[in-house]
């Protein structure tokens, strides 16, 4: 058993555009108590956002916990779950393709944080019956519509 405070996060991210205005949004659950963040940038792509949820969740942490990260997007989970990540540090951040990693500073920053909290990633359907997956979708497109806002 582990002495970690145990925290579920849910992540989504949005794009109106890819790239063009975004907004991510995150629910962080601990003992009951639920916290929304949310962000947004004027030009910016749906996998950006979706990394930058689970940062930005992650980053409200005071201490190691021991985090269930949920999340609709393929692009993050399979990061960690298909071993996407550790591939590329021993490669030095290139892809199979020997490219650079796209978004390599979120990526190396979700590196960092997942070095500090003890991270489960699990992947939900977005868009279906979940309702805090509904819930950081719906944060993340208000923000990609105020992001939006002014822009012709």
């Amino acid at each position: 058993m582990s002495d970690l405070t145990a925290v579920e996060i849910y992540t989504d991210g949005a794009c109106s555009g890819n790239p063009g205005p975004g907004g991510w949004g995150a629910i962080l659950i601990c003992k009951g108590v639920e916290k929304e963040i949310s962000g947004g940038e004027k030009l910016t792509t749906n996998n950006r956002m979706e990394l930058m949820a689970a940062i930005s969740a992650l980053k409200c942490l005071k201490r190691p916990c021991q985090v269930t990260l949920y999340s609709d997007s393929a692009y993050l989970i399979n990061g960690f779950t298909a071993g996407w990540i550790m591939s590329w540090k021993r490669n030095g951040w290139k892809n199979s393709s020997k490219q650079t990693v796209s978004n390599i500073d979120l990526w190396q920053e979700l590196d960092r944080l997942s070095g500090i909290h003890t991270i489960k990633w699990m992947k939900v359907k977005g868009h279906a019956d979940n309702p805090y997956n509904n819930r950081c979708d719906a944060l993340a497109v208000a923000e990609s519509r105020k992001q939006g806002e002014g822009n012709p």
